[in-house]
C-alpha cells in the first residue's frame, strides 16, 4: 500500500463514473510520486489522449517521467505548478476533460485558488473529481482537524461555476465528489 492510501482506491471505477474515454485529456493535480491515477488514466485515454501529471515537487515529476518511460506511456506529460496560484499552471484554459485532486486538498492552504485553477483548466461539461480522506487508517491520513468538510468544498466549487454531479464513497476511508463545469 502506498503511503498516501491511494491503493485503497480503484481509479477505473471512478473513470467509469465520469465516462473517461479514448482521446480525452486529464490533469492529475498533485499527482504524487506513484502516479496511482496517472498511469491508469494513461491506459484509459490511450495513445490519442494525454494525461498531465501536475505537482509542485520536481522530484515527484521526475519519478513520474521515469515510470512513464519505463512503462511506455508516451501520453503522460509532467507539469510543474503551484496549484494555489490560480492561472499559473502552464496548460491552456478549457483544455482538459477531467481534473483530479486525490488525497491532495487536505494539504492545500488556499483551497479556493486550487479549485479555481482546476475549473480554469476544464472544458465545458468537464469533470473535477475530488477524493479525500474521511477517516484515518492507522497512521495514514490527515489529523482530524485537517479533514475536509464536504459542504465547504461544494461551496468553493460553486464559486468557480462547478456543480456537484455526484457524491460517493470512494473507499472505506475516502469520500468522492464529482463536479461538472457548467
Amino acid at each position: 500500500m502506498s503511503h498516501s492510501g491511494t491503493a485503497l482506491l480503484n481509479p477505473y471505477k471512478i473513470f467509469a463514473d465520469i465516462k473517461l474515454a479514448k482521446g480525452m485529456r486529464v490533469a492529475d493535480l498533485g499527482c504524487g510520486r506513484t502516479g496511482h491515477f496517472v498511469f491508469p488514466a494513461a491506459k484509459t485515454v490511450g495513445d490519442t489522449g494525454i494525461v498531465y501529471g501536475v505537482d509542485v515537487m520536481k522530484d515527484v515529476l521526475e519519478n513520474i517521467k521515469s515510470t512513464a518511460r519505463a512503462e511506455g506511456c508516451a501520453n503522460v506529460q509532467t507539469v510543474w505548478s503551484d496549484l494555489e496560484r490560480a492561472g499559473k499552471t502552464p496548460l491552456p484554459p478549457a483544455s482538459v476533460d477531467a481534473c483530479f485532486f486525490v488525497n491532495v486538498l487536505f494539504q492545500v492552504k488556499d483551497k479556493r485558488s486550487a479549485i479555481a485553477e482546476a475549473a480554469r483548466l476544464l472544458k465545458k461539461q468537464g469533470h473535477l473529481v475530488i477524493i479525500d480522506w474521511q477517516k484515518k487508517l492507522g497512521m495514514l491520513g490527515p489529523a482530524p482537524g485537517q479533514m475536509l468538510i464536504i459542504d465547504t468544498l461544494v461551496d468553493l466549487a460553486g464559486q468557480s461555476m462547478l456543480k456537484l454531479a455526484k457524491q460517493f464513497q470512494a473507499s472505506d476511508y475516502h469520500f468522492g465528489l464529482i463536479f461538472a463545469k457548467e
